[in-house]
Order: structure tokens, then sequence, then C-alpha cells
């Protein structure tokens, strides 16, 4: 079944419906619950919205300038690690929208009369796998077990990240044990994967791959078993591209072209000007002759060849249409209306595989297989077609055994592109270099602003409001993790 790229208006009425049950009195002849596809678009939507949002961007202020793709133009603060507290707390805002939706869908589901559709939940809870991972790799220890619980509980501790991660290995195991071929999901407003119970169940498997590969260094022997059983019971097995996905196993949210429905970042109206690349980037696919190179950026406006801004330079009032911007104007790439919000990709899943067989682990192909898989897999999502010249990249790029963590690292560095925080967090895990050892990063040019950091972060400190409505359970979690600062390294990342 093709995929529908579009997106129904099912937010916008989700919250229209919610205020209104919230602050009227019910009619008894009247349904008084939202429906759960309302409730579920609204999840997928504000999940994205949450991560690629307007005003304070998590992916591109942090994700997108951490892994040094990007360097700003007006401001270089964020790439000089001053942390932008909207940008913090629109992440942290996961908590506050998108996780009580999914709550509300899996309790509809287990008081309704009908009794519960387990689709319905298992679809829910791989969501909600996917957005305590993505806040436990940000923080460390986070409210997990006591979340979410309301009135009930204003002030929740903070569990363990390890513990998190326990947790949510059970939660996707149950999730995707609990589906039903038999019986219907959602009936419409699941616009990932359309309701294919399949694709859930492998991008759940996938999910389990991800964090799998993350804990490898820390805990070898239960990351293994881990990862060989998410192969076995299947991950991802195609990928396409991101303007037209088809049935493929990407796992996107598909913003649509027509407002109000478009990716929050956008330049459909006016030309984004926040970020230019960084010299990083383009100097990098540059020596690779990469042809991604013309998907990832623009030619500089003044003319010349492609050009990177020096990372955290600090070059505040420069003619930065001397530097290629991340788009052109109008928009045909990544600030387009339409561009996805990218949950997880094939690709990604490829390289995470190729890492596996690194490692000895017990998969099906080879190391060499899977890294060219990963990039293939890349050229297709981003457009790149030509047969002759994917091969002559491949030539140039060969995998390299006894360089494994940089052969793969600098290549699904590249691959994730626009996913920005999995791009920061896999930079500071693998803490890979070029292929042969030279460095790849560098500090920021004009230092960084905070004293606990120079090189990268490799956490985000708490929201600030943290500290003052649920001040004991942030000293608890600040002590725990030695210290809510950036420069405090995560349970995982034990290899740099």
């Amino acid at each position: 079944m093709k995929r529908i790229f579009y997106v129904i208006p099912l937010l916008l009425a989700a919250t229209a419906c919610k205020k209104t049950l919230e602050n009227l009195n019910h009619d008894p002849t009247l349904p008084n619950t939202v429906p759960v596809e309302y409730l579920l678009t609204g999840a997928e939507r504000s999940t994205m919205d949450n991560i690629y949002n307007a005003g304070a961007s998590v992916n591109y202020y942090v994700g997108m300038e951490y892994a040094q793709y990007f360097s700003g133009t007006q401001s270089e603060t964020s790439s000089l690690y001053q942390l932008d507290e909207g940008a913090n707390s629109s992440i942290w805002g996961l908590y506050s929208g998108t996780l009580i939706d999914l709550n509300k869908i899996i309790s509809i589901n287990r008081t309704q009369s009908a009794g519960p559709n387990p689709n319905q939940i298992a679809i829910a809870m791989i969501l909600k796998a996917w957005i305590f991972e993505l806040l436990t790799d940000t923080y460390g220890n986070i409210p997990y077990s006591q979340a979410q619980q309301g009135t009930a509980n204003l002030t929740p501790a903070y569990d363990d990240s390890r513990s998190i991660y326990s947790a949510l290995f059970g939660q996707l195991d149950s999730a995707v044990a609990m589906m039903d071929s038999t019986q219907e999901g959602y009936k419409s407003g699941e616009v990932i994967f359309n309701g294919n119970l399949g694709q859930w169940k492998r991008f759940a498997e996938s999910l389990k791959l991800r964090m799998g590969i993350r804990m490898a260094d820390a805990s070898p022997d239960s990351a293994k078993a881990i990862v060989e059983a998410a192969v076995t019971a299947g991950v991802m097995q195609t990928g396409g591209t991101w303007t037209s996905p088809g049935t493929s196993d990407d796992a996107l949210f598909p913003y649509s072209a027509t407002a109000p429905y478009q990716i929050p970042f956008n330049a459909a109206l006016r030309a984004l000007n926040q970020f230019v690349v960084s010299a990083t980037l383009v100097n990098f696919m540059d020596s690779l002759q990469d042809p991604r190179q013309p998907k990832y950026m623009a030619l500089p406006t003044g003319g010349g060849p492609y050009k990177g801004k020096p990372y955290g330079l600090n070059m505040f009032g420069n003619d930065f249409n001397n530097y290629s911007f991340p788009d052109s104007f109008p928009p045909r790439g990544i600030y387009s209306p339409n561009f996805p919000g990218i949950f997880m990709t094939y690709a990604e899943v490829q390289f995470d595989l190729a890492e596996a067989a690194a490692r000895g682990y017990n998969v099906p192909l080879s190391a060499a297989t899977y890294y060219a898989q990963g990039i293939q897999a890349s050229m297709t999502f981003w457009g790149v077609t030509s047969a002759p010249d994917i091969a002559a990249y491949l030539s140039r790029v060969p995998y390299n055994a006894d360089d494994w963590r940089d052969c793969i690292g600098t290549q699904k560095w590249l691959a994730l592109y626009m996913n920005g925080m999995q791009s920061w967090f896999e930079r500071t895990r693998l803490d890979f270099k070029q292929p042969g050892g030279a460095p790849l990063f560098i500090a920021p040019v004009a230092g960084s602003l905070d004293p606990t950091v120079s090189m990268v972060p490799y956490r985000l400190t708490y929201p600030v409001s943290e500290a003052s409505t649920n001040s004991a359970n942030y000293q608890a979690a600040a002590a725990a993790i030695g210290g809510d600062t950036k420069g405090t390294k995560l349970w995982w990342n034990k290899f740099n």
C-alpha cells in the first residue's frame, strides 16, 4: 500500500475538542472522550513539532550545531555552547503534550466498554518509547516511572537512565507481542505507517537496535543479546526518498506543503538565515566528492563554490552571502514546507547493523556489506540516483575493518543529516575521526561559553524550571549523574 503523504486536520480538531470537553458540561447524549484517532495524529505531529519548531528548534540550535553541521549567523552562542533555554524547554515539553495524549489513548482503550484494542495500545507504547529514549539520551536521569501522574504527583522522582533503557526494552517487547493482525488498529489518523502493523513492529525492533548499539561500550554482553534478538525479530527492510517514501520502512512524519500542516521550520514564505553550513561539513564532503552535497547545501548567493563557516567563529555582522546556506530560496530541500519529521531511517539501521557486525555480533551480513547498504540508502533518501556516481563514491570511501569506528562513524554522521539530535549522540558516543585518524571536528573557534565543556557537550542541563518546581528531585538527579553540567557524560558514553 502506497503511503499517503498528507496530514489530515486532526491536531487542531483534537486541541479544540480537548478544550471544549475540559471547560463545558458534557451532554450525556454525546461522546465524552476525544477519538483516539485525533489523539494519535496530534501526538505524532506534536512530537515532531517539538523537535523542529520554528521559535527555538532543538533540532537546529542543539542537534545540528552540536553535530557540527551548522554554524550560526547573527548569533553564534549555541555553537559556543550557551544553551538556548527555549530549545531546552521545547524538548522537555514532550512531557506536557505528546506523552499525555499517548497516555490518554492507552487509558481510553483500557476503560472502554468494548474492550481494549491491542494495536492502538501497542502503537502508542512504541511512540512513548521513542520519546523517552530521546529524553534520557539528552539529559540522563529523567522522570519516568512517576511521570504524567497529573495532580497525583506534581514532583516526580527521576529514574536512573540505565534502568529506563531496561524498562523501554521491556515496553517495546510487550508492544510487539500484543499486536494482533486479525484486529483493526486505527481507522484513520495514523500517518507514519498508515497503520501498517508489520512496519510498526520493524520500527520497534529498530529502536531496540539503536539503543542496543548505543549501550555497546557500557554493557557489551547485554547489548549483544538485545541487538541479536532485534535483528532476528526483524528490523527495517527498505528505504525510500524523503520526497516520496512510498511503502518504505523509513519512519517519517509527513508534513504537507499546504499551511498549516507544514514543518514548523520552513522557508515557504521567507528565506531563513539563522544558520550557514559549517566548514566541517563542507570540507569533508568536498574531500570525498560527495554527490549528496547539492542536497545538503546551496552555493553561496555571492558566488563561488560551496563554502562553510568555521564552527563557532562568532563573526557577527559578516556578509554571510559568501557562505553556503543549508537551502536556497525558494526552498527545494530541507527548508521545504513538506520536508518530513524524521523518527528513524533505514540508512541509520544499516549503519547500526554495520557496527554490530564490526563488534562481532551474530548478524546475517558483513560489516562491509551493511556499511555500503547504509551509504546507498542515504543516497536514495536524498534523491541521488546516478548509479555510476554512487559506485564511484563507494570506491572512494572503502570500509576498513581496522578503522571501523571512523569509517562507520563518518558515514553515519553524513547519513544522519537533519536528524541532529541522534547525530550529536553518535558523535559523542563513537568519538570518531576521519578515516585514517585525522580530526574531523573542531572546538568552537571563539571558545566555549560553558566552563564545563570545550570540545562538545555530552548532555543538556535540565530546564531551569526544574530547579524551582521540582527542587528536591532535581538535586538528587544532578548528584546521581555527577553534576547537572553539559560536561557530564551519560552512562553509555564510555569509549572517549
